[in-house]
Protein backbone atom coordinates (compact mmCIF):
# COMPACT_ATOMS: atom_id res chain seq x y z
CA UNK A 1 0.00 0.00 0.00
CA UNK A 2 1.52 3.21 -0.83
CA UNK A 3 2.21 5.88 1.45
CA UNK A 4 1.02 9.75 2.02
CA UNK A 5 3.36 12.47 3.30
CA UNK A 6 3.12 11.94 6.70
CA UNK A 7 4.91 8.57 5.94
CA UNK A 8 1.46 6.19 7.10
CA UNK A 9 0.13 3.89 4.32
CA UNK A 10 -2.26 5.46 2.22
CA UNK A 11 -5.92 4.02 0.78
CA UNK A 12 -6.65 3.49 -3.08
CA UNK A 13 -9.54 3.42 -4.50
CA UNK A 14 -9.06 -0.32 -5.39
CA UNK A 15 -9.08 -0.99 -1.34
CA UNK A 16 -12.05 0.29 -0.26
CA UNK A 17 -13.70 -3.48 0.17
CA UNK A 18 -10.62 -4.91 1.89
CA UNK A 19 -10.78 -3.88 5.41
CA UNK A 20 -10.57 -5.40 8.67
CA UNK A 21 -12.12 -4.27 12.16
CA UNK A 22 -8.54 -4.41 14.16
CA UNK A 23 -10.23 -2.83 17.02
CA UNK A 24 -13.78 -3.49 18.77
CA UNK A 25 -15.09 -1.13 21.01
CA UNK A 26 -17.77 -3.05 23.32
CA UNK A 27 -20.17 -0.55 25.39
CA UNK A 28 -21.30 -3.19 27.93
CA UNK A 29 -23.91 -0.79 29.05
CA UNK A 30 -25.01 3.08 29.34
CA UNK A 31 -25.59 2.98 33.08
CA UNK A 32 -23.00 5.55 34.37
CA UNK A 33 -22.28 7.25 37.48
CA UNK A 34 -20.77 10.39 36.05
CA UNK A 35 -22.84 12.99 34.31
CA UNK A 36 -20.43 14.80 32.09
CA UNK A 37 -21.63 17.46 30.05
CA UNK A 38 -19.73 16.57 27.51
CA UNK A 39 -20.85 12.34 27.29
CA UNK A 40 -20.19 10.97 23.71
CA UNK A 41 -22.94 8.47 24.14
CA UNK A 42 -25.92 8.24 22.04
CA UNK A 43 -28.34 11.47 22.86
CA UNK A 44 -31.33 8.80 22.89
CA UNK A 45 -30.57 5.94 25.30
CA UNK A 46 -32.68 3.04 26.65
CA UNK A 47 -33.06 3.10 30.27
CA UNK A 48 -33.80 -0.68 30.51
CA UNK A 49 -30.67 -2.50 31.29
CA UNK A 50 -32.72 -5.74 30.90
CA UNK A 51 -32.24 -4.79 26.77
CA UNK A 52 -28.31 -5.26 27.27
CA UNK A 53 -27.01 -8.38 25.47
CA UNK A 54 -26.60 -11.25 28.20
CA UNK A 55 -22.74 -12.80 28.71
CA UNK A 56 -23.58 -15.57 26.38
CA UNK A 57 -24.09 -12.92 23.93
CA UNK A 58 -21.33 -10.70 24.48
CA UNK A 59 -18.90 -14.17 24.54
CA UNK A 60 -20.30 -14.97 21.08
CA UNK A 61 -19.67 -10.95 19.65
CA UNK A 62 -16.05 -11.59 21.07
CA UNK A 63 -15.28 -14.70 18.77
CA UNK A 64 -17.56 -13.48 15.96
CA UNK A 65 -14.99 -10.37 16.48
CA UNK A 66 -12.12 -12.05 16.74
CA UNK A 67 -12.72 -14.04 13.42
CA UNK A 68 -12.92 -11.39 11.46
CA UNK A 69 -9.78 -9.82 12.65
CA UNK A 70 -10.17 -7.62 15.54
CA UNK A 71 -7.19 -7.92 17.54
CA UNK A 72 -8.01 -4.67 19.87
CA UNK A 73 -10.85 -4.51 22.24
CA UNK A 74 -12.07 -1.82 24.69
CA UNK A 75 -14.30 -2.73 27.21
CA UNK A 76 -16.13 0.69 27.78
CA UNK A 77 -19.57 2.37 28.72
CA UNK A 78 -21.28 4.33 30.34
CA UNK A 79 -19.58 2.58 33.15
CA UNK A 80 -18.43 -1.14 32.06
CA UNK A 81 -17.80 -1.86 35.99
CA UNK A 82 -21.69 -1.75 36.31
CA UNK A 83 -21.81 -5.46 34.81
CA UNK A 84 -21.02 -8.23 37.26
CA UNK A 85 -19.78 -10.10 34.73
CA UNK A 86 -16.83 -7.96 33.62
CA UNK A 87 -13.98 -10.29 34.91
CA UNK A 88 -15.59 -12.84 32.79
CA UNK A 89 -15.25 -10.95 29.66
CA UNK A 90 -12.21 -10.06 30.18
CA UNK A 91 -11.10 -13.81 30.83
CA UNK A 92 -12.80 -14.86 27.45
CA UNK A 93 -11.11 -11.99 25.46
CA UNK A 94 -8.11 -13.13 26.48
CA UNK A 95 -8.40 -16.86 25.91
CA UNK A 96 -9.43 -15.45 22.15
CA UNK A 97 -6.03 -13.85 21.96
CA UNK A 98 -7.24 -9.95 22.33
CA UNK A 99 -5.11 -6.80 23.75
CA UNK A 100 -7.84 -5.77 26.17
CA UNK A 101 -8.27 -2.24 27.36
CA UNK A 102 -10.69 -1.40 30.47
CA UNK A 103 -11.62 1.95 29.96
CA UNK A 104 -13.58 3.37 33.21
CA UNK A 105 -14.30 6.61 35.29
CA UNK A 106 -12.49 4.24 38.26
CA UNK A 107 -16.15 4.50 40.02
CA UNK A 108 -16.72 1.40 41.71
CA UNK A 109 -13.19 0.27 41.33
CA UNK A 110 -11.42 -1.77 44.54
CA UNK A 111 -8.30 -3.45 44.61
CA UNK A 112 -9.96 -6.89 44.78
CA UNK A 113 -11.34 -6.17 41.53
CA UNK A 114 -8.32 -4.92 40.03
CA UNK A 115 -6.79 -7.88 40.84
CA UNK A 116 -9.37 -10.31 39.48
CA UNK A 117 -9.36 -8.49 36.41
CA UNK A 118 -5.12 -9.04 35.85
CA UNK A 119 -6.14 -12.56 36.77
CA UNK A 120 -8.19 -12.61 33.78
CA UNK A 121 -5.59 -11.43 31.58
CA UNK A 122 -6.59 -7.63 31.36
CA UNK A 123 -3.87 -5.89 29.54
CA UNK A 124 -4.56 -1.97 29.83
CA UNK A 125 -6.76 0.36 32.31
CA UNK A 126 -7.59 3.63 31.03
CA UNK A 127 -9.15 5.75 33.66
CA UNK A 128 -10.64 9.40 33.17
CA UNK A 129 -10.45 12.54 35.15
CA UNK A 130 -13.03 15.05 34.75
CA UNK A 131 -10.99 17.57 36.46
CA UNK A 132 -7.15 18.41 38.61
CA UNK A 133 -8.51 18.26 41.83
CA UNK A 134 -11.35 17.45 44.00
CA UNK A 135 -13.11 20.39 43.44
CA UNK A 136 -13.09 20.69 39.74
CA UNK A 137 -13.44 16.75 38.95
CA UNK A 138 -17.27 17.36 41.29
CA UNK A 139 -17.84 20.22 39.30
CA UNK A 140 -17.67 18.79 35.62
CA UNK A 141 -18.14 15.09 37.02
CA UNK A 142 -21.43 15.51 39.20
CA UNK A 143 -19.52 13.01 41.71
CA UNK A 144 -17.04 13.58 44.80
CA UNK A 145 -14.63 10.89 43.21
CA UNK A 146 -11.46 12.67 43.01
CA UNK A 147 -9.68 11.24 46.09
CA UNK A 148 -10.57 7.99 44.89
CA UNK A 149 -9.63 7.98 41.52
CA UNK A 150 -6.24 8.79 42.80
CA UNK A 151 -6.36 5.80 45.20
CA UNK A 152 -7.26 3.61 42.16
CA UNK A 153 -5.15 4.62 39.99
CA UNK A 154 -2.03 4.03 42.60
CA UNK A 155 -3.46 0.23 42.81
CA UNK A 156 -3.44 -0.08 39.25
CA UNK A 157 0.38 0.89 39.27
CA UNK A 158 0.87 -1.53 42.18
CA UNK A 159 -0.68 -3.77 40.67
CA UNK A 160 1.59 -3.91 38.04
CA UNK A 161 -1.17 -3.39 35.08
CA UNK A 162 -0.07 -0.81 32.35
CA UNK A 163 -2.38 2.48 33.16
CA UNK A 164 -2.89 5.72 31.18
CA UNK A 165 -4.76 8.46 32.76
CA UNK A 166 -7.68 10.04 29.76
CA UNK A 167 -8.49 14.10 30.82
CA UNK A 168 -11.46 15.19 28.90
CA UNK A 169 -10.47 19.40 28.16
CA UNK A 170 -13.15 22.37 27.56
CA UNK A 171 -13.24 25.56 27.79
CA UNK A 172 -13.74 25.40 31.67
CA UNK A 173 -11.02 23.21 32.69
CA UNK A 174 -8.32 24.16 29.49
CA UNK A 175 -6.31 26.42 31.58
CA UNK A 176 -5.67 23.49 33.93
CA UNK A 177 -3.28 21.23 31.41
CA UNK A 178 -0.26 21.92 33.01
CA UNK A 179 -1.87 20.10 36.51
CA UNK A 180 -3.50 17.17 35.40
CA UNK A 181 0.50 16.85 33.92
CA UNK A 182 1.46 17.02 36.93
CA UNK A 183 -1.11 14.69 38.65
CA UNK A 184 -0.06 12.10 36.14
CA UNK A 185 2.99 12.08 36.90
CA UNK A 186 2.39 11.68 40.79
CA UNK A 187 0.66 9.16 39.78
CA UNK A 188 3.02 7.37 37.59
CA UNK A 189 1.28 6.98 34.53
CA UNK A 190 2.57 5.61 31.39
CA UNK A 191 0.84 7.68 29.10
CA UNK A 192 -1.98 10.46 29.22
CA UNK A 193 -4.23 11.44 26.92
CA UNK A 194 -5.57 15.18 27.07
CA UNK A 195 -8.59 15.05 24.82
CA UNK A 196 -10.36 18.03 23.91
CA UNK A 197 -14.24 17.70 23.38
CA UNK A 198 -15.00 16.94 20.12
CA UNK A 199 -18.65 18.76 19.22
CA UNK A 200 -21.31 16.05 18.68
CA UNK A 201 -24.68 14.30 20.96
CA UNK A 202 -24.75 15.58 24.11
CA UNK A 203 -21.06 17.95 24.04
CA UNK A 204 -23.25 19.74 20.51
CA UNK A 205 -25.67 21.08 23.18
CA UNK A 206 -22.63 22.63 25.69
CA UNK A 207 -21.04 23.82 23.01
CA UNK A 208 -21.26 27.25 23.56
CA UNK A 209 -19.78 26.59 27.29
CA UNK A 210 -17.38 23.46 26.07
CA UNK A 211 -15.66 25.40 23.47
CA UNK A 212 -12.14 26.72 24.21
CA UNK A 213 -10.99 29.98 22.19
CA UNK A 214 -7.98 29.32 19.90
CA UNK A 215 -5.34 31.21 22.41
CA UNK A 216 -6.19 28.13 25.35
CA UNK A 217 -5.78 26.03 22.78
CA UNK A 218 -2.49 27.22 22.45
CA UNK A 219 -1.70 27.81 25.62
CA UNK A 220 -2.50 24.17 26.21
CA UNK A 221 -0.58 22.85 23.17
CA UNK A 222 2.38 25.21 24.30
CA UNK A 223 2.54 23.85 28.10
CA UNK A 224 1.95 20.20 26.82
CA UNK A 225 4.73 20.76 24.72
CA UNK A 226 6.79 22.19 27.67
CA UNK A 227 6.17 19.52 29.28
CA UNK A 228 7.24 16.92 27.17
CA UNK A 229 10.70 18.51 26.45
CA UNK A 230 11.49 18.09 30.43
CA UNK A 231 10.16 14.65 30.80
CA UNK A 232 11.25 13.36 27.60
CA UNK A 233 11.28 9.23 27.63
CA UNK A 234 8.93 8.98 31.27
CA UNK A 235 5.54 9.30 30.17
CA UNK A 236 3.83 9.89 26.83
CA UNK A 237 1.52 12.64 26.36
CA UNK A 238 -0.72 12.74 23.53
CA UNK A 239 -2.67 16.52 22.67
CA UNK A 240 -5.70 16.00 20.69
CA UNK A 241 -6.77 19.26 19.62
CA UNK A 242 -10.59 20.34 18.77
CA UNK A 243 -11.49 19.47 15.36
CA UNK A 244 -12.64 23.06 14.89
CA UNK A 245 -9.38 24.62 14.81
CA UNK A 246 -7.90 22.24 12.05
CA UNK A 247 -8.00 23.28 8.59
CA UNK A 248 -8.51 19.63 7.44
CA UNK A 249 -10.61 16.71 9.21
CA UNK A 250 -9.91 14.13 10.72
CA UNK A 251 -10.80 10.46 9.43
CA UNK A 252 -14.17 9.32 10.63
CA UNK A 253 -12.91 6.80 13.26
CA UNK A 254 -9.75 6.08 10.37
CA UNK A 255 -12.28 5.58 8.10
CA UNK A 256 -16.23 5.15 8.20
CA UNK A 257 -16.23 0.85 8.50
CA UNK A 258 -12.24 0.63 7.85
CA UNK A 259 -10.79 -0.22 11.25
CA UNK A 260 -12.94 -0.02 14.44
CA UNK A 261 -16.55 -1.22 14.99
CA UNK A 262 -18.42 -0.67 17.94
CA UNK A 263 -21.12 -2.81 19.52
CA UNK A 264 -24.25 -1.30 21.47
CA UNK A 265 -25.19 -2.42 25.26
CA UNK A 266 -28.28 -3.62 23.21
CA UNK A 267 -26.28 -5.30 20.22
CA UNK A 268 -26.55 -2.13 17.87
CA UNK A 269 -23.31 -2.53 15.69
CA UNK A 270 -22.12 1.31 14.52
CA UNK A 271 -18.99 1.69 12.33
CA UNK A 272 -18.49 4.65 14.63
CA UNK A 273 -20.09 5.23 18.27
CA UNK A 274 -21.71 8.50 17.23
CA UNK A 275 -23.25 7.32 14.43
CA UNK A 276 -26.78 7.34 15.89
CA UNK A 277 -27.08 11.20 15.28
CA UNK A 278 -27.57 10.43 11.37
CA UNK A 279 -30.70 9.91 10.75
CA UNK A 280 -32.58 7.44 8.38
CA UNK A 281 -29.70 4.49 9.02
CA UNK A 282 -30.48 0.88 9.79
CA UNK A 283 -28.56 -0.26 12.75
CA UNK A 284 -28.06 -4.05 12.32
CA UNK A 285 -28.20 -5.92 15.19
CA UNK A 286 -25.51 -8.99 16.31
CA UNK A 287 -29.16 -10.69 18.05
CA UNK A 288 -30.67 -11.15 14.02
CA UNK A 289 -27.31 -10.92 11.97
CA UNK A 290 -23.72 -12.32 11.84
CA UNK A 291 -20.90 -9.78 12.26
CA UNK A 292 -19.60 -10.96 9.53
CA UNK A 293 -22.31 -10.34 7.62
CA UNK A 294 -23.06 -6.46 9.21
CA UNK A 295 -19.17 -5.50 8.56
CA UNK A 296 -19.43 -6.90 4.64
CA UNK A 297 -22.44 -6.50 3.15
CA UNK A 298 -24.50 -4.60 5.32
CA UNK A 299 -25.90 -1.02 3.78
CA UNK A 300 -25.32 0.93 7.08
CA UNK A 301 -21.37 -0.27 6.72
CA UNK A 302 -20.88 0.23 3.23
CA UNK A 303 -22.82 3.86 2.92
CA UNK A 304 -19.81 6.22 3.46
CA UNK A 305 -16.71 3.54 3.23
CA UNK A 306 -14.27 3.96 0.95
CA UNK A 307 -14.70 7.34 -1.75
CA UNK A 308 -17.37 6.13 -4.32
CA UNK A 309 -20.35 8.01 -2.02
CA UNK A 310 -18.22 11.62 -2.18
CA UNK A 311 -19.86 14.31 -3.69
CA UNK A 312 -17.93 17.69 -4.81
CA UNK A 313 -15.65 19.42 -3.54
CA UNK A 314 -14.20 15.55 -1.71
CA UNK A 315 -14.86 13.48 -4.99
CA UNK A 316 -11.98 15.41 -6.99
CA UNK A 317 -9.86 16.35 -4.09
CA UNK A 318 -6.67 14.83 -4.21
CA UNK A 319 -6.50 14.35 -0.51
CA UNK A 320 -9.59 12.54 -0.28
CA UNK A 321 -7.64 8.89 0.45
CA UNK A 322 -6.04 10.74 3.28
CA UNK A 323 -9.02 11.97 5.12
CA UNK A 324 -11.43 10.11 3.41
CA UNK A 325 -13.93 12.79 3.39
CA UNK A 326 -13.74 13.42 7.50
CA UNK A 327 -16.68 12.81 10.00
CA UNK A 328 -20.31 12.40 8.98
CA UNK A 329 -21.81 13.56 12.11
CA UNK A 330 -20.11 16.69 11.90
CA UNK A 331 -20.66 16.91 8.29
CA UNK A 332 -24.62 16.73 9.14
CA UNK A 333 -25.08 18.58 12.05
CA UNK A 334 -22.90 21.52 10.49
CA UNK A 335 -24.85 21.05 7.41
CA UNK A 336 -27.58 19.20 7.29
CA UNK A 337 -26.05 16.27 5.51
CA UNK A 338 -23.86 13.69 6.15
CA UNK A 339 -22.63 13.13 2.65
CA UNK A 340 -20.93 16.88 2.67
CA UNK A 341 -17.46 17.59 3.27
CA UNK A 342 -16.43 18.35 6.52
CA UNK A 343 -16.75 21.81 7.72
CA UNK A 344 -13.70 21.53 9.54
CA UNK A 345 -11.81 21.38 5.77
CA UNK A 346 -10.82 24.52 4.65
CA UNK A 347 -11.76 23.12 1.15
CA UNK A 348 -14.97 22.44 2.25
CA UNK A 349 -17.64 25.39 0.73
CA UNK A 350 -19.27 25.11 4.14
CA UNK A 351 -16.20 25.89 6.18
CA UNK A 352 -17.51 29.20 7.20
CA UNK A 353 -20.15 27.61 9.34
CA UNK A 354 -17.02 26.42 11.66
CA UNK A 355 -15.14 29.60 11.61
CA UNK A 356 -18.41 31.15 12.59
CA UNK A 357 -18.51 28.90 15.30
CA UNK A 358 -15.12 29.47 16.35
CA UNK A 359 -14.95 33.10 16.09
CA UNK A 360 -18.13 33.22 18.56
CA UNK A 361 -15.75 31.45 21.04
CA UNK A 362 -12.47 33.81 20.49
CA UNK A 363 -13.21 35.65 24.01
CA UNK A 364 -11.09 35.45 26.81
CA UNK A 365 -12.55 33.04 29.41
CA UNK A 366 -13.96 34.09 32.50
CA UNK A 367 -13.70 31.58 35.52
CA UNK A 368 -16.15 33.65 37.61
CA UNK A 369 -18.72 33.96 34.84
CA UNK A 370 -18.57 30.33 33.45
CA UNK A 371 -21.35 29.56 30.66
CA UNK A 372 -23.95 27.37 32.05
CA UNK A 373 -23.75 23.74 31.59
CA UNK A 374 -26.62 21.24 31.17
CA UNK A 375 -25.19 18.08 32.75
CA UNK A 376 -25.85 14.39 31.41
CA UNK A 377 -28.20 12.69 33.63
CA UNK A 378 -31.87 10.77 33.13
CA UNK A 379 -33.57 13.75 34.04
CA UNK A 380 -32.06 16.12 31.52
CA UNK A 381 -31.44 13.67 28.92
CA UNK A 382 -35.07 12.66 29.29
CA UNK A 383 -36.51 16.70 29.01
CA UNK A 384 -33.55 16.98 26.07
CA UNK A 385 -35.29 14.34 24.26
CA UNK A 386 -38.76 15.60 24.83
CA UNK A 387 -37.75 18.97 23.16
CA UNK A 388 -36.08 17.33 20.59
CA UNK A 389 -38.83 15.28 19.28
Amino acid sequence: MPENKSGSPQLRDEDNHNFIPMWLLAELTYACPVQCPYCSNPLQISANRKQELTTEQWIDVLSQARELGAVQLGFSGGEPLVRPDLAVLIQEATSLGFYTNLITSAIGLDAAKIAAFKAAGLNHIQISFQGSNQESNKKFGGTDSFRHKMEMTSEVIRQEIPLGLNFVLHRQNIHQVGEFLETAELLGAEFVELANTQYYGWAKHNQQGLLPSRKQVEDAERVTNEFRSRHKGSMDVFFVAPDYYDDRPKKCSNGWATTFITVTPEGDVLPCHAAKVIPGLDFPNVKQHKLSDIWQSSDLFNKYRGTSWMVEPCASCPERMIDLGGCRCQALMLTGDAANADPVCSLSPFHDRVTKITDRASGEFDSNEPVPLLFRNMKNAEQFNQDQS
